[in-house]
């Protein structure tokens, strides 16, 4: 089905160079897979299936060479809406799906119509996510307690302020330490898996200094199993199909535009290499059908775990797959220290994770320029934090079609232009008064249907004769314009108007004689 050069010449230093990065990526992946589970309502353990599982697939059905996949911070939200809509059985259930519509979609050749997502979108709801995640991770650096997840971000956050009473000084000192050590050790050792490091540091001290005085994973998950998942297939109902078809569709969206987007920075940090999209698709697909079976949540392409993939030395795919082993084998030794890991030492690893994919320069910059971006961008930021991503995606998406369809109303130009001598003699035999010459420069179609109506008494002059309309600069028609046309022949014949057609490129020519334009005006009629 694929054709997969991606393991062309490959040779021992070459796996060398995958180990290496395979493991770097697996230090970073291990924080992160337990976090984002936490933070989508699940247990720890879910998002180490996810890294183990959807890591292994995308490596080796995926259509880049580099990518990394996994649990990622945008599935957050609506990863956790649907948990607590539904409940964890049927985000399995969602996932499925959303597999199944990426395969769709890889086989339809959607990947290139996701590039037709406008920026303000993207950038909308990516910072409205980053917002979500930062704020959500208050109450675990605080160390709150009495609070439950709500479906919407300002009960969220009242319940906080209500709660914040039950501050926990214990639980700030842990968060702080690993926010300290997010910001100093990368400037005194660059090398050393920061994340992981933010993680132990605090874990170590929280131990030995005040034990039992804030929550762990232990404490609020039971630990997690030292076991490889075991299969489930999820529970199908027509219910449930009607119920997650739509969330399922969005997780889908979402997780191709991020792998998409990943790969396309892969492919700019590595000169010369060019992902595969529709394979691409088709990894994450699979990847996304299998990894519920499991136990584990949604994945996509991870754009950080991806550059430290690069950036660690990979040179193949089997990057990936070490990746995928190596977090096995810390689920299978280690995972009984893992209880000890405070929730006040996720919390500023998803706060940092949240303010690097905040897109705070390009948020600021489409602001600034106060257009018709700005108010999509705006308006997908807040619906995303203040009602759903689901929601958010759908309105902006076509705010920013009818923000298009505004800008190409103003690109439609019709105007009466002077007669060559070479038309007077063409045309106008009995007479030059009787003759008029319109220009049509831009698209014709539903967008500008209204431009085209408020010039048109001025087409069909009276007593005039014959209208020529030159049609060099037409660059789009649509139905629409066909019915325009169309009327516009139909007024002129009952005014016996003749209409001419100069210059049609040869492209519209297709277009007019499979409406029925061409043979309606006349062959005789065209002049190319």
């Amino acid at each position: 089905m694929f054709k997969d050069n991606r393991f062309l010449d490959y040779n021992m230093s070459g796996f060398r160079k995958d180990l290496i990065a395979g493991i770097t990526v697996g230090i970073v992946a291990i924080p992160l897979g337990m976090a984002f589970a936490i933070a989508s309502g699940v247990k720890p353990e879910y998002g180490l299936y996810t890294t183990i599982i959807a890591g292994f697939l995308v490596a080796l059905l995926g259509g880049s060479r580099y990518q990394i996949a996994g649990p990622t911070g945008a599935f957050i939200p609506i990863l956790l809406a649907i948990v607590l809509q539904y409940g964890y059985e049927d985000l399995l259930l969602a996932g499925f799906l959303a597999g199944i519509f990426l395969v769709i979609m890889s086989c339809l050749g959607v990947s290139n119509l996701i590039h037709f997502v406008p920026r303000s979108v993207t950038i909308g709801f990516t910072t409205g996510i980053a917002v979500i995640i930062f704020m959500g991770q208050l109450a675990n650096f605080f160390g709150l307690s009495g609070l439950e997840d709500k479906e919407f971000f300002h009960e969220n956050m009242i319940d906080l302020f209500r709660q914040f009473h039950t501050i926990n000084l214990y639980s700030i000192v842990v968060a702080l330490i690993g926010l300290v050590v997010i910001f100093v050790l990368p400037k005194i050792a660059p090398k050393i898996p920061v994340l992981l490091v933010a993680l132990v540091i605090p874990t170590i001290l929280s131990f030995f200094f005040f034990p039992g005085k804030i929550e762990t994973i232990g404490t609020a998950f039971g630990g997690i199993p030292q076991t490889l998942p075991t299969f489930q297939f999820p529970h199908i109902t027509l219910t449930k199909l009607v119920d997650l078809w739509q969330p399922a569709l969005i997780i889908a969206s979402l997780g191709a535009i991020e792998s998409l987007l990943s790969a396309v920075v892969a492919d700019g940090m590595k000169v010369g290499e060019k992902h595969d999209s529709k394979r691409e698709l088709f990894g994450q697909g699979i990847a996304n059908i299998i990894t519920p079976l499991f136990g584990g949540i949604p994945a996509t392409g991870a754009i950080a775990r991806t550059a430290t993939n690069i950036r660690s030395g990979a040179v193949s795919p089997l990057s990936g797959v070490v990746q995928s082993v190596f977090v096995l084998s810390f689920l299978l030794i280690f995972a009984p220290y893992a209880s000890y890991i405070p929730l006040a030492a996720m919390a500023p690893i998803l706060m940092f994770v949240a303010w690097n994919m905040s897109a705070r320069k390009a948020f600021t910059h489409i602001l600034s320029v106060r257009s018709g971006d700005s108010i999509v961008l705006v308006t997908t930021f807040l619906l995303t934090i203040f009602i759903n991503l689901t929601i958010a995606v759908q309105v902006g998406i076509l705010l920013a079609a009818l923000s298009f369809l505004k800008k190409m109303s103003g690109k439609l130009v019709l105007k009466e232009a002077e007669l060559s001598d070479v038309e007077i003699v063409t045309f106008g035999k009995d007479g030059t008064d009787s003759l008029t010459k319109f220009i049509v420069d831009g698209p014709l179609f539903f967008g500008t249907a209204k431009v085209f109506e408020d010039v048109y008494p001025s087409l069909l002059p009276a007593g005039t004769k014959k209208v020529i309309l030159d049609l060099k600069h037409l660059s789009v028609m649509d139905a629409t314009g066909e019915a325009i046309l169309y009327t516009l022949l139909e007024d002129a014949e009952k005014a016996g108007i003749q209409v001419i057609i100069k210059r049609l490129p040869k492209d519209k020519l297709s277009l007019f004689k499979k409406s029925g334009l061409y043979e309606r005006i006349g062959e005789k009629n065209f002049f190319m």
